[in-house]
């Protein structure tokens, strides 16, 4: 009997280490990863619109176009 309870103390002791098995520090740690992620996310995606933000374009127009025209 004496193996049979160092069978279940072991048991105990690694299911507490587990993560699958402590569902109080499992949703915790899962909570930080989905914060982190999204932080994650929010700043990347702001990095990429203030690198790639618009840029006005350098149009080649006809002299004629203008608002003040200028003819040959």
């Amino acid at each position: 009997m004496n193996q049979q309870q160092e069978y279940q103390q072991d048991l105990q002791k690694s299911q507490q280490k587990d993560f699958t098995h402590s569902w109080v520090s499992s949703s915790a740690f899962l909570f930080y990863v989905q914060v982190a992620c999204v932080v994650a996310f929010l700043v990347g995606a702001s990095y990429m619109l203030y690198t790639k933000r618009f840029s006005k374009p350098e149009v080649n127009v006809q002299e004629s176009t203008l608002y003040t025209p200028k003819y040959k």
